[in-house]
């Protein structure tokens, strides 16, 4: 069992270079699997996510090569198996972009029903009916999700009920080699959507309206091999901008794309934080004390429903009340109840959260409910007073690379260790 203990009190200074963003990287690499050659993407994050994907691709026959710490090789014109492997399926979220590729390029699709971080239902339905509005046959049987069609798929228009980034990428994947015109409406508008539409444009693809609310994608015959570089991770670069506004730092995140994090970096002003942005850069300059601020979470351009957790924290530190509104999903608070612990003062009602600020936050243990809760609880830790046990960090390390390493070079006093599983201390003693 990996822990983090993070000695808190000190302004977090310096600057931190950004990763590739997850998001857009969980979908591009299955995404690869419609290339009809050797493909090569720079800025991949070195994430659990990611490793459990390539693991995937090689399982089901494709030859992946790294070149470097962040570029891999991707050739999947080998490829012939249309079942993922279940068990590492099931693990992470992203598996369903598996679907739409396979689907897309053999007409048949067998995927584990996706996992990840459990903050309330999260079905598949608006992907299912994209899918179907192509042409494809779904169903779900012992666990899996059957996709089929008895045809190349043929494009059609689709309305999405909901801005679901997920359903919106996931049928971009489908639609690239299907016959005919694919229009979606009311699509996601997020920066990971975008770059996906480039990445498969830069392969051959013919996607248009990437970043408004209607894509059209014309299909091809084939997608041919290419070189490709992910944009910067936007969440990544909210969370250390959080991690200098909590502990009254200064902090520069590097290899961004300022446009992006405007909606992060104009809470932060809000707050009371100098922000300073460069050509791809952005520094915060954290006041010794915050102000109060309210926020809801939006799709993009929206506050993300994926920095809620770590502009909590900021709130838990704020002189005032401040109001957090989740718009996204439902029971996205779990984590209060660990910030409790460390001495914040926080009341949920469905989707509201209201935080009072208060003085000081004392260390304490606390597990990470998800991938961005243990952010959050990290950022806690390093404004306590005191030491913070964070358990469950394998959820952070799904979307956060070397978390350790960047806060230490900001002046952070945090380690990973190894401890050993309660039940094996059982079985010692015994």
């Amino acid at each position: 069992m990996t822990q983090y203990i993070v000695r808190g009190g000190k302004p977090l200074a310096g600057s931190v270079t950004i990763s590739g963003a997850k998001n857009a990287a969980v979908a591009i690499i299955p995404a690869a699997l419609l290339i009809d050659g050797k493909c090569r993407v720079e800025n991949i994050p070195d994430i659990s996510d990611v490793h459990d994907l390539i693991d995937i691709l090689i399982t089901m026959g494709a030859t992946v090569t790294k070149v470097n710490s962040s570029t891999w090789d991707f050739d999947c014109s080998h490829v012939r198996q249309t079942r993922a492997p279940f068990d590492k399926a099931r693990r992470i979220r992203a598996s369903y972009y598996l679907i739409g590729a396979l689907l897309g390029r053999f007409g048949r699709a067998e995927v584990a029903m996706p996992g990840g971080c459990d903050f309330g239902s999260r079905p598949i339905d608006q992907h299912i009916k994209g899918f179907e509005a192509l042409g494809g046959t779904i169903e779900t049987i012992g666990g899996e999700v059957i996709a089929t069609s008895k045809q190349r798929l043929v494009g059609n228009g689709v309305y999405l009920d909901m801005e679901s980034v997920g359903a919106t990428m996931n049928i971009m994947i489908a639609a690239v080699l299907a016959e005919g015109t694919t229009v979606i409406e009311n699509a996601a508008k997020e920066p990971h959507v975008v770059d996906l539409a480039n990445f498969l444009n830069s392969m051959g693809a013919r996607v248009s309206g990437a970043g408004t609310d209607v894509i059209k994608v014309k299909g091809v015959e084939k997608l041919h091999g290419g070189f490709y570089s992910i944009i910067p991770d936007q969440i990544e670069a909210g969370t250390y901008l959080m991690a200098g506004a909590a502990t009254g730092g200064s902090v520069t995140v590097t290899n961004v794309i300022p446009k992006h994090l405007d909606c992060i970096t104009a809470k932060l002003k809000e707050m009371g934080c100098t922000i300073t942005e460069f050509d791809d850069a952005v520094k915060i300059d954290a006041p010794g004390h915050l102000r109060r601020t309210n926020v809801k979470t939006m799709p993009y351009p929206g506050f993300p429903t994926d920095m809620q957790p770590q502009i909590a924290v900021c709130m838990s530190l704020a002189k005032g009340t401040s109001i957090i509104t989740e718009g996204v999903y439902d029971n996205r608070f779990r984590y209060v109840a660990e910030l409790r612990r460390m001495g914040a003062i926080g009341q949920v009602d469905g989707k509201v959260c209201v935080i009072e600020g208060t003085d000081t936050l004392v260390g304490a243990p606390v597990k990470a409910c998800d991938l961005r809760a243990g952010a959050a609880m990290v950022i806690a830790g390093l404004a306590a007073q005191g030491t913070t046990i964070v358990e469950d960090v394998h959820y952070i390390e799904r979307g956060y690379e070397n978390i350790v390493g960047k806060l230490r070079g900001l002046g952070a006093d945090i380690s990973r260790i190894e401890v050993p599983e309660p039940s094996s201390i059982v079985a010692a003693v015994g």
